[in-house]
């Protein structure tokens, strides 16, 4: 599908790794280290979330991802198509001058915050970046899936101003940005992963604190608050080793986390009071996951995980639940070999998975007026299908009304850019970051009326 831009007036566990071939198997990784960026690709991999590709038992190393930089965006407004019929036609804004965003939140006063994964938080009004970053954000280990990740407003945000955010604070003595080149940190302590909380005075974060401190090097983390008022924390971890720390109840890698607002733990947590469980587990058994959001008619946590090569999916989250990583996965890891797609006992199936990977990155339920076709869709980004670059996308998943799957459609594919966040705006827009160095906010409206509306 052709861009037109308008001008002018138009204008694991170890038998799973025994099982493997001595070819063909894994090496594996310290068990609590977090997995580094694709050699060669500038990190590229561990921004995607997709994990290391080691050398094998027998000296076998995946080849190299190729590399093919995503082309500059037109200024816009860019003209786009979608296969519903009622919004065949759709017209994107752009606003571009952002560097590798993470997340945006949208504040009552139609202003959108954006963090960037270097540590700083940008203001969009009308359509225009703010040309200064936001002051009060804290020190921030960036590089890979560390950095300043997502934001959210308390549910009571016109009373206190709270904003949240996740972010990787730098250990003492580490430097804040990682080396260039990926996401690996040499010798330098690990950066762990922190909740923070600060007040929006409408220029600037103020009485900003850490209100929560994993004590762990988690990667990508996403956060909701709930319709019980708590908050839901992700912390990503890819290892496939045995005994690895999404499957250990002591460590909060591989886990979603569920905090109150004051980052005290809830009494009433699954895994509060019992031996060798940590109180602030909500699920576990997770990878990464980069997207999050509350179900508009059942309030669950709906969560969505990559895979390592294949096996993206959408967890709908229940407490106390184990979702299976690194045990089960419809993925291979990144030499080819199967992890494992047989289902296993008490461990939770997906609701939606994905084969070949798209790098599955941000979620949405579409609830809004403007796009009524699209009611009780939901729509994720992706950085890259099946491991090739120029592949990012939005997808917008339809389902019947017992919520299962019928259908999918590849969106905004022809812009060939990786795609970081997708969300629903106030104002029943749809909203997407890009995930480039040169990065851009997408809005994405209807355009002029299709010629004909009549029935699939």
């Amino acid at each position: 599908m052709a861009i037109r831009t308008i001008t002018g007036a138009s204008a694991l566990c170890l038998a799973m790794l025994v099982s493997m071939s001595p070819a063909t198997a894994q090496q594996p990784a310290a068990a609590g280290a977090q997995a580094p960026g694709r050699g060669g690709d500038a990190g590229r991999g561990a921004q995607d979330g997709r994990g290391a590709q080691p050398a094998g038992r027998g000296g076998a190393i995946a080849p190299p991802a190729p590399q093919w930089p995503a082309p500059p965006l037109p200024d816009g407004p860019i003209l786009t198509e979608s296969a519903w019929p009622v919004h065949r036609n759709l017209r994107l804004t752009v606003t571009k001058g952002l560097s590798h965003p993470w997340a945006m939140a949208f504040l009552p006063d139609g202003g959108i915050l954006v963090t960037e994964r270097a540590g700083r938080l940008r203001l969009i009004r009308d359509g225009k970046l703010e040309p200064t970053p936001i002051a009060g954000v804290p020190a921030v280990a960036s590089g890979g899936l560390n950095g300043l990740m997502d934001l959210a407003l308390h549910p009571r945000f016109a009373e206190n101003r709270f904003v949240y955010f996740t972010y990787h604070k730098p250990a003492a003595g580490a430097p804040a940005a990682a080396p260039a080149g990926g996401g690996g940190r040499g010798n330098a302590p690990p950066p762990t992963l922190v909740l923070g909380r600060g007040t929006w005075d409408g220029k600037a974060l103020t009485n900003v604190s850490e209100i929560f401190d994993t004590r762990e090097g988690g990667s990508a983390s996403r956060i909701v608050f709930g319709r019980d008022g708590m908050i839901y924390m992700s912390s990503g971890n890819a290892a496939e080793v045995p005994n690895a720390p999404p499957q250990n109840p002591n460590s909060l890698l591989g886990k979603v986390l569920r905090l109150r607002d004051d980052g005290s733990v809830p009494p009433d947590n699954p895994f509060v009071g019992r031996a060798g469980y940590r109180p602030e587990i909500y699920t576990m058994g997770h990878r990464t996951q980069l997207g999050m959001a509350v179900h508009p008619e059942t309030g669950q946590i709906w969560a969505g995980e990559q895979g390592p090569n294949g096996g993206d999916e959408i967890n709908v989250l229940q407490p106390g639940k184990n979702y299976g990583w690194p045990l089960v996965s419809a993925g291979r890891s990144y030499m080819g070999a199967r992890i494992t797609s047989a289902a296993a006992a008490n461990l939770e199936e997906s609701i939606v998975t994905w084969i070949p990977s798209i790098a599955l990155s941000g979620l949405t339920f579409y609830t809004g007026d403007v796009f009524p076709g699209w009611k009780r869709n939901v729509f994720v980004g992706g950085l890259r299908q099946g491991e090739s670059p120029r592949t990012g996308q939005v997808q917008r998943i339809e389902f019947n009304e017992k919520w299962e799957e019928i259908r999918r459609e590849p969106m905004l594919r022809e812009l060939q850019q990786r795609i970081r966040d997708v969300r629903q705006g106030p104002d029943g827009y749809l909203y997407v970051l890009t995930e480039e160095d040169n990065a851009a906010l997408l809005r994405i409206e209807p355009g002029a009326p299709p010629a004909s509306t009549t029935a699939r």
